[in-house]
């Protein structure tokens, strides 16, 4: 029987020397870094120098002062966007439709027939920019104003009539369009005409946004150059520095808002995916919209902050055990794609080692029994 009993205390130190989990040490050990502002808490051997993959700042209300970005509340002009919009002039290109008027002269006018539409009896803009004219011939109107073809036009048609008066308008705007793409009502092209077209007129000609949109982060690319907009500032504050005169071939991206939330794991109630509402979110909202912390297992002495921080991450660390130190969170704003984590105790890191050895432990006491019982 103590022949058995010793075979079971081998094997089950011998288990116990490789039960410690992944990347996981007991033994906790906290040091300081270069300045008041920089800690670090690693869960390593006695033997193990700090980390230097990651920055590890503890958040005091100096470093949440310091990462605070300053948001306006009152409206904004955009004096460049009112400017642009002022001298605004469409210019005709290649697949637009011209009609002409000659007063007293209804044969140019309506050379195919007063009973169809403009865009039939208007003259097409070829590929290379220029329309067909009874008596002048070819007119080059590609790139022009609609001022400046009407001048050149009456100019030559006054060989052949005299005083001409006449007048032209575009029929149809085929030649520039800008794409809508995303997370609106109808997404798809949307042509530029005479009237300027901007950002946000855009998005209402498609219909909107859809309730799954992230106004805060839109997207236009422009001659393969994407720059980020936040729209929903312009709407809810009249940031009209958020706004744009749109160009031929723009591009318009309304991102989906599941990039713009947060991930909470850890000792929390439910741990998940946190959306940010209207892009805002604090690290005291990210904890309570996940349940909040666990009594039995968190430590609210360790939560982290894991942010992508560029050439290496940065991991913001807050004790909540105190008061004031919770109120600091709410002031701590989150960003996109953010994971924080919620440590557990020291204790219930035992307990879940504990609840992992000891189905394998009753299995060698089983066995164990058995042989003995042989051995009887």
């Amino acid at each position: 029987m103590r022949k058995g009993f010793s075979l079971l205390a081998i094997s089950l130190a011998a288990f116990l020397a490789g039960c410690a989990l992944p990347g996981q040490r007991l033994e906790q050990r906290w040091y300081v870094g270069g300045d008041s502002q920089r800690s670090g808490l690693l869960e390593r051997g006695a033997d193990e120098a700090p980390s230097e993959d990651f920055d590890l700042v503890a958040l005091t209300p100096a470093v949440v002062a310091e990462l605070a970005v300053p948001r306006l509340t009152g409206p904004r002009p955009n004096p460049e966007l009112s400017e642009q919009i002022r001298d605004y002039r469409y210019t005709i290109g290649p697949q637009d439709i011209l009609m002409f008027t000659v007063w007293d002269h209804p044969e140019l006018t309506i050379p195919a027939g007063e009973y169809r539409p403009a865009e039939l009896q208007g003259h097409l803009v070829g590929p290379d920019g220029t329309i067909f004219f009874p008596y002048i011939g070819t007119v080059q109107v590609g790139e022009r104003t609609l001022s400046a073809v009407r001048e050149e036009v009456s100019e030559r048609l006054a060989r052949f009539i005299q005083d001409p008066q006449l007048d032209v308008r575009i029929a149809a705007f085929r030649s520039k369009k800008v794409y809508v793409t995303g997370e609106v009502q109808t997404p798809g092209v949307v042509p530029i005409t005479d009237v300027p077209l901007t950002l946000v007129e855009a998005l209402s000609v498609s219909g909107g946004a859809t309730p799954e949109a992230a106004l805060q982060g839109v997207q236009v690319v422009r001659d393969g150059v994407a720059r980020t907009f936040d729209v929903q500032a312009l709407l809810e504050r009249g940031d009209m520095t958020q706004n744009l005169l749109l160009r031929d071939g723009d591009v318009i991206y309304v991102p989906e808002s599941s990039y713009f939330a947060v991930h909470v794991i850890g000792e929390v109630e439910t741990p998940g995916v946190v959306k940010m509402a209207r892009g805002r979110l604090n690290l005291a909202e990210a904890i309570t919209l996940s349940g909040g912390f666990i009594p039995e297992s968190s430590d609210p002495a360790r939560v982290l902050v894991f942010r992508n921080g560029g050439d290496r991450p940065v991991v913001y660390w807050l004790d909540a055990k105190s008061p004031h130190m919770m109120l600091l969170a709410t002031q701590f704003q989150m960003q996109p794609q953010d994971v924080v984590f919620v440590a557990t105790t020291g204790l219930a890191r035992w307990n879940r080692l504990v609840s992992q050895i000891l189905p394998t432990v009753q299995t060698l006491w089983q066995t164990q029994n058995f042989i003995d019982r042989l051995n009887d």
